[in-house]
């Protein structure tokens, strides 16, 4: 990593995009409107389970003004057998999800879908679509999922894993084991042990921005898709698996994002879009409603876990055993494995087993949240961690102190941690005034530690020298937290230019190499290692251009400050020459100068976090309002410190209102109750205090400019740490969330 005194990375300037959103002239998802346009409308399932017997579309299709309708008959055969799993995702399921076939699998559903010219036309349309249903009893609960009589969802569907597993048909996927040691021996010889079990609610993302995606049809069969997604690539992937297309024929342009936090990082009614354009001949834009947001798109995981931790009476961890049950909604694939990797992370131990079941309930499928599966499982470890605390007398930062996992140590999933800030975490909490801070009645403290494992992966990055002396960086990765102002001005450092001077760029799967989706806490490290690599390739020809223009070696020449600089003897011939002047001259010198980067990033770093929040309750009306909160994380280094504080920040509310409010509500038939922000209890800025931010900056080494992943971490430690509050104010321990308050009341009351 570079010791040379830093000029743009670490600054604050204003985001390259931020005043077109602030003026209202980015363009969004639900903006682009095309010569022609068809307004599609999707046809969803009023029944958690239920087999579809027959549809009949005749009606529809009859109206005027309809100029498609499909079913899943319109769709090629899911993809099955080898070639159709591609790690996480299992495309046969995914098709099944994007459009139902033999069942509907939960309220939502996707049933039919009609393009039409007006959207009241195609709404029209939907009404007249006749199914006829085999109504089945839903299964709504990971505790009736797991019964042994429970209605199974899948009748094809055998468990794989580590055995024991069911026999036959079950709504248990997988189960998963990991861990080393012998934890029978590890709690023989524990002074204390402390076993509990968690459970949390499905809840969602809540990105401002519905779902959104206009799509039109070439002659020559080819699709192109304009819509709000976390990754361009990944559209063009899932859609050509799900329609069976080679990923060439489809040209996917992400627009401006209005939030995703994972739950725009698969495909819903983008090949829906693509065969009603395809069908009617018309580009057909599909907008869904905040209703359809709730019921059809993926929450995350309802959650039971139970944890069992045995320490010494210094508060060494001598064992530490966890089994969780993660709900994955209609089809596999719940974020139970990254709950398990996380699970016990941060703490130090010898002897520790994971069990881990993915279990498919008549739910929306689930999609990823922020850090997908490990708040759920920091809930469960922190609360008894807390408990153990309580019970040996030590303060809690000092247990944590106790166990915390240094450099060298062995991550409970298997690899040994390199360079991190757990410990200087938990030390910046310690000395921080807030800690100290005195509390007033019914109010209470909490502490709480999380950890994400962060992400690579691919990313390309194109760096184009303009004839001024300007650049542009071409990425392939949708801005979600001003990562385009992150890759400028580790470009700027690069070049030595300002970081005004450089325009980053969000481009279409055809203009730039691929790159993986905008998620995982990936971009800033790993398109960012692109943008510097192909930085570099730009100062390397700058630097051959001004040997050339002076007829020196390239040896003699340096990069310093934005200039070549000749070196060896040569200084006192040759004035230094500017990012300007070479650009300038390039057409004498070779020709345009641009470079180019596509690489596999390794070493993403972890990602630790310790926060602070200060509760008081209501005990006439179990209300919890949250006064005091701080977050304190090691970042690596900050590109951008004011976006990394919003990344801890953001992360921070939302898991805020995971533990406070935020519930899907279903009835006994499967209906969500609650599909709207008005009934969703989200928290909003009259909800929170500022919430203060302290950056750890403990380098990451594989980085050049010591990145390691932000936007995933600060989600994981709001949960067990509000729940620790709300438990020193009223000496009940909350093991269930959300802590709302008829819950609050109810265990006053009792």
């Amino acid at each position: 990593m570079s010791e040379k005194k830093l000029k743009y990375v670490g600054t604050r300037p204003i985001r390259h995009d931020g005043v077109d959103k602030v003026l209202g002239k980015a363009n969004f998802g639900a903006d682009l409107n095309l010569p022609g346009m068809l307004h599609g409308k999707i046809l969803r399932s009023p029944h958690a389970h239920a087999k579809i017997i027959s549809i009949n579309t005749a009606k529809a299709e009859a109206l005027d003004g309809v100029l498609a309708v499909i079913t899943g008959d319109d769709f090629p055969p899911p993809p099955s057998g080898k070639g159709s799993v591609e790690g996480p995702q299992d495309f046969g399921d995914m098709a099944r999800n994007v459009m139902a076939r033999e069942k509907a699998l939960y309220t939502g559903h996707a049933i039919a879908a009609v393009a039409a010219t007006t959207t009241r036309i195609a709404e029209i349309a939907l009404k007249a679509i006749e199914v006829e249903y085999e109504v089945l009893e839903p299964v709504m609960t990971l505790e009736r999922a797991l019964a042994p009589d429970a209605p199974i969802l899948h009748e094809e569907m055998r468990a794989k894993g580590e055995e024991p597993l069911p026999e036959g048909p079950t709504n248990v996927a997988t189960r998963t084991v990991m861990g080393f040691g012998d934890v029978d021996e590890g709690f023989s010889s524990a002074d204390v042990v402390v076993e509990r079990e968690f459970t949390t609610e499905t809840v969602h993302q809540g990105y401002i921005e519905p779902h959104a995606v206009v799509a039109r049809s070439i002659s020559d069969g080819r699709a192109e898709v304009y819509c709000c997604t976390q990754g361009q690539f990944m559209v063009r992937k899932y859609c050509s698996k799900v329609l069976d297309m080679d990923p060439t024929q489809i040209k996917v342009t992400a627009s401006e994002i209005g939030g995703g936090f994972g739950g725009k990082t698969v495909v819903y009614a983008e090949p829906v879009s693509i065969v009603l354009a395809r069908k009617s001949g018309r580009p057909v834009k599909i907008v869904m409603s905040r209703e359809e947001v709730f019921i059809a798109t993926g929450p995350t995981s309802g959650s039971h876990i139970r944890v069992k931790i045995g320490v010494k009476n210094d508060g060494t961890i001598t064992a530490a055993d966890a089994t969780l049950n993660y709900e994955a909604g209609a089809f596999k694939g719940s974020p139970v494995m990254a709950g398990m990797m996380t699970i016990f992370s941060p703490y130090r131990m010898d002897h520790v087993r994971i069990e881990g079941f993915d279990v498919v309930v008549n739910k929306p499928k689930v999609a990823a949240y922020r850090a997908p599966g490990a708040p759920m499982a920091a809930f469960a470890t922190e609360g008894v961690m807390d408990e153990l605390a309580s019970q040996l007398g030590m303060d809690p930062v000092d247990l944590r102190l106790v166990n915390a996992v240094k450099e060298g140590d062995t991550a409970a999933y298997g690899p040994k941690f390199k360079v991190h800030g757990f410990i200087d975490t938990l030390q910046a909490v310690k000395n921080h005034p807030h800690y100290k801070a005195p509390l007033g009645p019914n109010q209470g403290r909490g502490i709480a530690c999380g950890f994400w494992f962060n992400a690579g992966m691919q990313s390309s990055a194109n760096v184009i020298l303009n004839e001024d002396g300007n650049a542009t960086v071409v990425t392939g990765n949708p801005d979600i937290g001003g990562s385009r102002t992150s890759m400028a001005l580790m470009a700027a450092e690069e070049l030595g230019i300002p970081v005004d001077k450089i325009r980053p760029v969000v481009a279409d799967t055809e203009s730039v190499g691929y790159s993986d989706l905008t998620g995982g806490s990936r971009v800033t490290f790993a398109t960012g290692m692109a943008v510097v690599e192909a930085a570099k390739d730009v100062v390397r020809q700058l630097r051959e251009r001004a040997a050339q223009t002076w007829d020196v070696s390239v040896d003699d020449v340096e990069w310093r400050d934005g200039h070549a600089v000749a070196m060896n003897g040569h200084a006192d011939d040759h004035e230094p020459l500017s990012v300007a002047a070479l650009a300038g001259s390039a057409a004498k010198t070779g020709g345009p100068i641009s470079g180019r980067a596509s690489l596999n990033a390794r070493g993403p770093g972890p990602g630790f976090a310790t926060h602070i929040c200060d509760v008081e309750v209501d005990k006439e009306t179990g209300r919890v309002s949250v006064l005091r909160y701080t977050a304190v994380q090691d970042v690596g280094r900050a590109i951008h410190p004011s976006y990394v504080e919003g990344q801890m920040q953001g992360g921070a509310v939302q898991g805020i209102g995971w533990a406070l409010n935020e519930a899907y509500m279903y009835d006994e038939k499967g209906k969500l109750q609650n599909p709207s922000f008005l009934d969703y209890r989200m928290p909003v800025a009259s909800d929170m205090p500022m919430i203060d931010t302290v950056i750890v900056e403990v380098p990451n080494p594989t980085h050049p400019y010591g990145v390691r992943g932000v936007g995933e971490t600060p989600i994981v430690p709001p949960l067990p740490a509000v729940a620790h509050a709300v438990n020193q104010a009223t000496g009940v321990r909350f093991r269930s969330l959300p802590i709302s308050p008829p819950r609050v009341l109810a265990a006053l009351d009792d």
